[in-house]
């Protein structure tokens, strides 16, 4: 892949690096987890090679199974795709990159000894050459949406097979990638193989070039929440006065929304009323209802309790309490890994991201607890799987965080239509499971005649 388009990329990103510094910096005063190890995100590593190499390898050619995943959801969804790689190769070593702290964080439970974990170099030619030097991976893995172009073509030049696995491009996102088709299709045409979430999603990536040789499904489908906290969370949903509300998942200015509609709602001789009238279309009286705001990214926790404070809220912090406190306006998920708990326990879970332009977040792990979900209408990085779901029942649409608010509120008022949306809800992340098995078949025929050895 060489042009002058990559040529001038290469430049512009190797011009970057004090910029990607002083960012790592920067957000490491909020996250420290990006204070660690930033020599390797350019490509050095503190371990002696023979340190890294797999134990009976003496050629030079690793049997590294190499995955990367940049964030949270995707490691979460490698997670579930490397349980069934490690039975089809039980002796593999496991390279697992990351390029968010919370990524790299999730991804120390997926290892195990003789597995290594490091930062995705950073795009540069030197970066990524160092990088394939260091580990020789047999094969590589990239999860959902990560194609870099200088990655694609170190890969190809050291003969590294790269695969992009539960694969997924938004309209937004394809538009983006058309305006520098010099960069983004040689990039996408690169790999060895695309194994797609959708057909909408395969189409789109064809048209970049991709060689996508399967719709396979998405893996987030395959996930199983913890049965324990969502055992705890629907103990707590039943011994609750009122019905609990979340907004899931929030993004920046999505509280500030939630917030301005609550204080205006809110009868003022009422604490916790966020909703004059829970339905009375089903003839209930009006009631109170519990809310629980979860933030999707940790940073954020101490801001978005500052917030609610400073309204004049009583908040109450997961992170505080051994159970729901009954006294408090508002309960804030600030605690990472518990999301089936947060899930279990609310009645009906407003979809964080989609309230603002932000495309949404991933609603499946709400389905697969058996939780309704109200969308706003910014759901373009998941648009089929929301269609999906509101046609299987599991969620619904509305306007604006107004009538999101006052949508779940009657949902979760409605005991027949509650209990039908629970059900309908579990259905639909039922019927589409199977991903995993297909990508690790898939993965399995692409390395037929290119095995991996034994580490």
């Amino acid at each position: 892949m060489s042009s002058a388009a990559l040529w001038l990329y290469s430049l512009l990103v190797w011009l970057a690096q004090p910029l990607v510094r002083r960012k790592l910096r920067r957000r490491a005063r909020a996250e420290k987890g990006y204070a660690t190890a930033v020599a390797e995100r350019f490509g050095y590593y503190a371990r002696p090679l023979d340190s890294l190499m797999p134990l009976s390898s003496t050629s030079g050619q690793g049997s590294f199974l190499w995955i990367h995943a940049v964030s949270l959801g995707e490691t979460r969804a490698a997670g579930i795709l490397l349980a069934e790689l490690r039975a089809q190769w039980p002796e593999m070593r496991l390279l697992l990159t990351h390029g968010t702290a919370t990524g790299r964080t999730e991804g120390e439970r997926l290892l195990l000894p003789g597995d290594i974990q490091v930062w995705q170099p950073w795009d540069t030619r030197g970066a990524v050459e160092r990088f394939l030097r260091k580990f020789h991976p047999a094969v590589g893995i990239l999860m959902e949406t990560e194609v870099w172009p200088n990655l694609v073509a170190g890969c190809q030049a050291r003969g590294v097979p790269l695969v992009l696995a539960n694969a997924r491009l938004s309209e937004k996102s394809l538009a983006a990638a058309l305006r520098i088709a010099s960069l983004s299709r040689p990039a996408y045409g690169g790999l060895r193989a695309v194994w797609a979430q959708t057909d909408a999603d395969a189409q789109r990536l064809r048209q970049l070039g991709a060689p996508v040789q399967g719709v396979l499904g998405n893996l987030k489908f395959d996930a199983e929440p913890d049965a324990a906290q969502l055992a705890q969370g629907r103990e707590w949903r039943a011994a609750c006065s009122r019905p609990v509300l979340l907004l899931a998942s929030s993004r920046e200015g999505e509280e500030a929304l939630w917030l301005q509609n609550f204080i205006k709602n809110r009868a003022p001789a009422q604490v916790g009323q966020a909703l004059p009238a829970i339905n009375a279309e089903a003839n209930q009286a009006p009631q109170a209802v519990q809310w629980l705001i979860v933030p999707r990214h940790p940073q954020r926790f101490d801001e978005v309790f500052a917030l609610l404070s400073s309204a004049g809220l009583r908040v109450a912090r997961r992170s505080q309490w051994g159970q729901p406190p009954q006294d408090a306006d508002v309960w804030l998920g600030d605690t990472l890994g518990e999301m089936a708990l947060y899930y279990g326990l609310a009645d009906v879970a407003l979809l964080g991201g989609s309230f603002a332009p932000l495309g949404g977040q991933n609603l499946i792990e709400a389905a697969a607890c058996g939780c309704p979900v109200v969308m706003g209408p910014h759901t373009f990085n998941f648009a089929e799987v929301a269609e999906q779901a509101r046609g299987a029942g599991a969620a619904v649409r509305v306007a604006n965080m107004a009538e999101g608010m006052l949508a779940a509120g009657q949902w979760a008022g409605d005991r027949a239509r509650l209990a039908l949306g629970r059900v309908q809800a579990e259905a639909f992340s039922t019927a589409h499971r199977g991903a995993a098995a297909r990508t690790a078949a898939a993965l399995k025929a692409l390395l037929a005649t290119r095995p991996l050895r034994a580490g």
